[in-house]
């Protein structure tokens, strides 16, 4: 049953509720029933509220609890620390906290470092776009099981010491130490070498189970950090044979290609392994230093306690030709052009320094474009630069493979956009010269495709300086700064340019190398691979005694892009 009364202020008819009997309920007080339910509605409101909050708070720090399930403190203040970066940036109101990145980079690096002892080793990661590429858990266990012999048989160990007591006896009537052997990396040539054959020589000293000892040099130091948990890698200074690396070369008593010069055939059979020997393996090694590649000589290296290499060649790539390895290579590396990759990223973490000098570049000048081109710029013309037709062929290269707009000199203002994109262009180059030229070129003429193109160059030092250690630290900046580039254009036969790529995991577009001062056409390819190439690779046939093709043995060894007749290494299933 029900009745329309007035309300007692006279105002709009409510309806009213009355008991028929059948359990009705009589809503006389309508404001006071009104007042309940929303009091009702209010506290159902908030309690949902909460319970929310509570859930959402529990869903962010267990999101990736560790393995015992507690939540680390550590890992709690980063999830605290993103969510408020992302609220003063205004990021964050659409989706969750991100997800940390690998600092460990699939377990490629060993969690055992004090952070702070080194910024860069951890820190990369967060200059760095997400890699697909993993390492193979067998190249894991391997640096694992590497890192336990290093701390084994590093310097002042006493492994290390009774190695060094037979160094000092020579051929003494004591048996050689047969727990550990090393390997010595004599610091040599610039810096773009130094980096590629110190990764060479340390895939050798894997493969072989020696330690791996780096001759520091003039800067070494300075630059690097140290890889290795708990040893260091840097040879002690009191190293018998230090004084005479300068002097080491292919007429030295001990190198290894001499004296199979006059004891050949069959030294192995002839000799006595020595307490050590020389390997020589510089761009201009002959045939017999070259036999370094063959198994046989393998097998009368692997007796000699104490190796010293000098080398200018990222020799790498022959190292897969040799049947005693290719097992293990292939288990180590199922991807062929991984392998620069994956042990540039494990052994090179810049200095606290020159660490300093590449966050404080990229943080004024790099961060918060859309997109990040490097140019790599090495010319080996006589003469002063820069040259017209350098310039030319790298605009050219940039423009038909669009990786920079080409400019409209016909008009004074960009078409408008809605969407319009940002690229910044790092140069680096010995010379001012074209970064002037191309900055000039985007300040003075619109894009046709309305981007806003801005240009930076870090470092201009004019000539090369090897030994002279801020040039040195630069440089290892700009090639760490091109690496965290989008793109890449790089010069030929240019050592700086493969590290950069190698870091970067990019394939580069490679300018070919002029001649006669002309443009070639086409100005430059896309790289097989991002590894580097072997300048100077052996081409003979080991078992068979005779010159062979060693581009054409295997499909993962090839010629390379920049130098017909280097070496590198390509995965065929990529072509």
């Amino acid at each position: 049953m029900k009745r329309r009364e007035k309300n007692q202020s006279g105002g709009e008819e409510v309806t009213m509720k009355l008991s028929d009997g059948n359990g009705l309920i009589s809503s006389r007080d309508p404001e006071r029933k009104n007042g309940v339910n929303t009091m009702r509605v209010m506290g159902a409101f908030v309690a949902c509220l909460m319970v929310s909050s509570v859930f959402f708070s529990l869903s962010v720090v267990l999101r990736d609890l560790p393995s015992d399930g507690v939540p680390s403190e550590e890992r709690v203040l980063e999830v605290d620390v993103k969510s408020q970066k992302e609220i003063a940036s205004g990021e964050g109101t659409s989706r969750s906290v991100e997800e940390p990145k690998d600092k460990l980079l699939g377990g490629l690096l060993t969690a055992g470092f004090d952070e702070q002892s080194c910024i860069s080793r951890y820190g990369s990661v967060s200059y760095r776009k997400g890699s697909e590429h993993r390492p193979s858990t067998y190249l894991v266990s391997r640096l694992r099981s590497y890192e336990a012999l290093h701390k084994q048989c590093g310097p002042n160990t006493e492994s290390y010491n009774r190695a060094m007591d037979y160094l000092r006896l020579g051929n003494a009537s004591a048996p050689p130490p047969s727990d550990c052997k090393y390997i010595v990396w004599v610091s040599f040539s610039g810096l773009g070498n130094r980096i590629l054959t110190l990764a060479s020589t340390f895939l050798y000293a894997l493969l072989t189970n020696r330690i791996l000892l780096v001759d520091p040099g003039a800067n070494m130091t300075d630059l690097f950090c140290e890889p290795f948990p708990e040893a260091s890698w840097f040879l002690p200074p009191d190293f018998p044979l230090k004084d005479q690396f300068n002097g080491f070369g292919q007429s030295s008593p001990r190198c290894y290609g001499k004296m199979l010069k006059e004891n050949s055939p069959n030294l192995a059979n002839k000799l006595k392994p020595p307490s050590y020997l020389y390997l020589h393996l510089v761009h201009d090694y002959d045939d017999q230093d070259k036999l370094f590649f063959c198994e046989d000589d393998q097998s009368f290296l692997k007796e000699v306690p104490w190796l010293v290499m000098k080398t200018d060649n990222y020799f790498i790539p022959s190292l897969f030709l040799i049947p005693t390895f290719e097992e293990e290579l292939n288990n180590l590396f199922p991807r062929k052009e991984m392998v620069f990759h994956f042990l540039g990223r494990y052994l090179f973490h810049p200095t606290d320094t020159v660490w300093g000098l590449i966050e404080r570049y990229y943080r004024a000048y790099l961060s918060g474009f859309d997109k990040k081109i490097g140019i790599q710029i090495r010319v080996f013309d006589t003469g002063t630069g820069p040259f017209q037709h350098v310039l030319d062929q790298i605009l050219a290269c940039a423009t038909r493979e669009h990786l920079l707009p080409g400019v409209d000199k016909d008009k004074s203002i960009s078409p408008n956009s809605d969407t319009q994109k940002s690229k910044a262009v790092l140069i680096t180059s010995l010379s001012p010269g074209y970064l002037e030229q191309i900055r000039d070129l985007y300040w003075e003429n619109p894009t046709i495709t309305g981007e806003v193109v801005s240009v930076f160059q870090p470092s201009h030092e004019e000539y090369q300086q090897t030994e002279k250690q801020m040039h040195n630290q630069k440089a290892w900046a700009e090639m760490y700064l091109l690496s965290l580039t989008d793109v890449l254009i790089t010069s030929s036969w240019s050592t700086f340019g493969y590290v950069a790529q190698g870091l970067g995991g990019l394939r580069p577009w490679i300018l070919y190398k002029p001649e006669n001062r002309t443009v070639p056409d086409p100005p430059c390819r896309r790289a097989m691979s991002m590894e580097p190439c072997f300048h100077a690779p052996p081409f003979y046939d080991c078992r068979a005694k005779r010159g062979i093709d060693t581009g054409e043995l295997v499909p993962h060894v090839r010629h390379c892009e920049d130098m017909s007749w280097g070496l590198k290494l390509v995965d065929p299933s990529t072509d």
